[in-house]
């Protein structure tokens, strides 16, 4: 079987998707895979869910879309309002998108037209960090830290600040680790700065970073400090939620865990949880009024903004979490799957951090755990471990780059919240397994 060499290039060896299941996905010649990332981190509540299917069903017999400058609808107004519960602080207004990427890049623009509409026509630039992705329109790429995704247009691309990742594991030199949220913070602050309160924007972070860092939460006090930092310069503060949020890490929010409510918050993935694209950019009362006041309403948005049916199936999604308490397990079971893990790999010193929350697990693959050197980037020891679990029958989600751009290896683990836990126990087997059979290869 010919395995994909990158996750960035389809490959045209890729196996044929046939059919899926719960946890559980065939491809036509009949092999069988538990997804232990959900896909990237979407299908919150796996393959085949009767109810999502029969609530989609419905909806494009009555009708499929009721385009949003002609008609509102019962899925979209009840989905916003979920979402405004779901959220709390005062993020109750939403622009629905198509996904992620349009997500973030609505987000960008909501922040650009509050200061428009506070006469700040100069407050056009944006902070982010390295090691953070934000999604493929040129727009969210030109904040995105992932440099070989950038790397095609990155002469096309705004000019933007990044700062350090705040990374408890790997701590900017000469930071100690219990230091790093303040220190990060107060990176922010300079930056600011440096540039002029009156040119900046927004800063844009993930509460939990994904793909780009392998799972990596922000430090204790980090977010307050951040929101404290923003308020204080009138800088927008954008968490990006796409691949962290909607109950990954076990609340809608998973800021919540930092107690801090940002101004503006993307949102994706396990929204509509892979049943059809689906995204949300939810915004506070601060945006709302300066933009009502100058503008009527968001200037952001695409012909399937707000598409009835993609509505209709988050209700769904978002009913099934609610009335199963899914969000309740995610937390509970997150502790679990961590111990778990570090009993199987235990013996194996070149994983050196095990990390995350709820059903949003990171590994860190290192060449010298004492100096926590990566492998070098030729090896592509992420791609190793990828193509030896898919040969096992597990769907994981691997990741280069995370130390420098080009080398550091991480694996992602992002179950169904529904997941049993002999599926859990699965997913934990033919990880570890493939951990072990991918370095054999390296060393």
């Amino acid at each position: 079987m010919n395995v994909a060499a990158s996750t960035t290039v389809a490959s045209a060896g890729l196996p044929k998707v046939s059919h899926g299941q719960g946890s559980y996905v065939w491809d036509t010649e009949g092999r069988r895979y538990i997804d232990g990332s959900g896909g990237p981190a979407v299908y919150a509540l796996g393959y085949g869910h009767p109810e999502v299917i029969e609530a989609i069903t419905a909806q494009l017999k009555r009708v499929m879309h009721g385009y949003r400058y002609t008609f509102t609808s019962d899925p979209l107004e009840e989905l916003t309002e979920i979402l405004a519960r779901k959220s709390g602080g005062d993020l109750r207004q939403a622009v629905f998108v198509s996904g992620g990427s349009e997500a973030v890049e609505s987000a960008l623009k909501l922040a650009l037209q509050y200061h428009a509409a506070k006469g700040r026509r100069s407050r056009t630039r944006f902070i982010s960090r390295q090691r953070s992705w934000h999604g493929n329109t040129l727009g969210a790429l030109s904040v995105s830290g992932f440099r070989e995704r950038r790397a095609p247009y990155e002469t096309a691309l705004p000019e933007q600040s990044f700062l350090s990742p705040a990374n408890v594991y790997r701590p900017p030199q000469g930071v100690r680790a219990e230091d790093v949220g303040a220190w990060c913070a107060n990176e922010l602050e300079q930056e600011i700065q440096r540039l002029g309160a009156d040119s900046v924007a927004a800063f844009i972070f993930e509460p939990v970073v994904g793909a780009a860092g392998g799972v990596v939460p922000a430090p204790p006090g980090y977010a307050a400090r951040v929101r404290e930092i923003c308020d204080r310069h009138d800088v927008i503060m954008i968490a990006d939620e796409v691949m962290c949020g909607a109950g990954r890490c076990g609340t809608f929010r998973a800021l919540e865990f930092d107690g801090v409510v940002p101004d503006i918050m993307p949102v994706a993935k396990g929204l509509g949880a892979g049943y059809i694209p689906l995204g949300a950019t939810l915004y506070g009362d601060k945006v709302r009024a300066a933009i009502t006041t100058a503008y009527g309403g968001p200037m952001t948005g695409h012909t399937f903004t707000g598409h009835t049916t993609a509505c209709a199936a988050g209700v769904a999604v978002q009913r099934v979490i609610d009335r199963e308490g899914l969000a309740d397990r995610v937390r509970a079971n997150g502790p679990k799957i961590l111990a778990n893990l570090r009993d199987a790999l235990a013996n194996v010193p070149e994983v050196g951090d095990i990390r995350g929350r709820g059903h949003f697990i990171g590994l860190e693959l290192v060449a010298d755990p004492d100096r926590k050197t990566p492998f070098p980037a030729e090896r592509q020891l992420w791609l190793k471990v990828r193509q030896a679990a898919f040969a096992n029958g597990l769907i994981c989600y691997p990741s280069g780059g995370n130390v420098d751009g080009w080398a550091g290896d991480t694996i992602i683990l992002a179950p169904p919240y529904n997941a049993s836990d002999d599926e859990l126990g699965e997913i934990v087997d033919k990880a570890s397994t493939s951990i072990r059979q991918a370095l054999q290869e390296v060393q």
